[in-house]
Parts: structure tokens; sequence; C-alpha cells
């Protein structure tokens, strides 16, 4: 698979089958997300691995109940999802991979989410599927969550990435063209 074949065809997956990704696998997809570029090579990644079904059950529990008590509009759309009890906010997958820094700095999002599609990328050309778990991050952050996950007070949970393998191939979502809004010669 060429590169543009796997940034056209990688998919949001939200639905997954129930077997688990192999420790091996997951090993070559963090190999994978730290080849991604970082601002002055600082390579601020920390990863934390989830496989364990019943935990991610209850930080999902605790994410839908966090994102409930917010006032945050987008959340309030979510509702009525967010409080169905069958609904994971982890879409059932079997891995999650948190990937964050040690410290929050000037760069260390970008570079984090540069990671996490480094890792989507690698992980579509395996055959798997992931989507990036926003609905998850305030859970992640809460400071017993992070040392749970072995991040440090200081650390920041940026981009969680659920993996797994796909029980559907999701239906292409279409895309506009680009919307130049300069070009300078």
């Amino acid at each position: 698979m060429n590169v543009l074949e796997a940034i056209q065809g990688r998919r949001a997956v939200r639905a997954y089958e129930p077997r688990r990704v192999e420790k091996e696998v997951v090993e070559r997809l963090l190999r994978a997300a730290v080849h991604a570029p970082s601002a002055m090579n600082a390579q601020p990644w920390l990863f934390a691995v989830i496989q364990d079904k019943a935990r991610l059950a209850r930080l999902s529990d605790r994410a839908k109940a966090m994102l409930l008590e917010s006032a945050d509009p987008k959340t309030r759309h979510y509702g009525p999802m967010l409080r169905e009890p069958s609904f994971n906010v982890f879409y059932d997958a079997g891995t999650l991979v948190a990937i964050g820094a040690a410290a929050r700095g000037t760069y260390t999002d970008a570079d984090c989410w540069l990671a996490a599609e480094a890792l989507m990328l690698a992980a579509y050309d395996a055959g798997l599927g992931t989507c990036p778990i926003g609905f998850a991050v305030p859970v992640l952050n809460a400071p017993d969550v992070k040392r749970e996950l072995g991040f440090p007070d200081t650390g920041v949970v940026v981009a969680p990435i659920i993996v797994g393998y796909p029980a559907a191939t999701p239906a292409e979502v279409p895309r506009g063209e680009p919307r130049v809004v300069s070009w300078s010669t």
C-alpha cells in the first residue's frame, strides 16, 4: 500500500470484532508513531496501552459521567447517546493507545497528534481500524487516571486512539476540495 492509499483509505472505525490486537502488532504501531515529525526533534511522546476490557468499560462510564456534567454545548448535543448505558465511548475496541507527553509545551499537542496519525496509518496498513476518542480526554487527564496510566502529575494525555479489528468497513466520507485562502508566488 502506498502512502496516498493509506491516507485516503483510513476511516474512523466504530465497530470492532472481539479479538485482541496482539502485543507485537501494537509494538509495531508504537514504533511507527515515534517516526512522526516533532518540533525541534523533541520527541515528547509517552504512550499508555490499555487492553483490559473491564478497565476500558470503567473508564468509558466515568468519561460519560464527566461529559454529562460538562457545560460544553457540543457535549449537550450528545447527551442522549451518553446517557445510554450500553454506549461505550471506546466502541468496545479491545485496545486504547493514549498518546501524551510528560508536560504540555508549545508544540506537544501537535507532536502527539502527528504521532497519532502515523500510528493510525500504520494500523490501517496492518488491516486494523482506529478512531480518535475525544470523549476520553477529560477522564484520561484526571489526576488519579494519569497516575494509573503511568503519566507524571505534570503530564497530559492528548490523543486517545482506539485500535482493533474492524467488524465492517466504514463507508467513505466525502471530502471537499482544499479551501485555499491565499497563494503567494
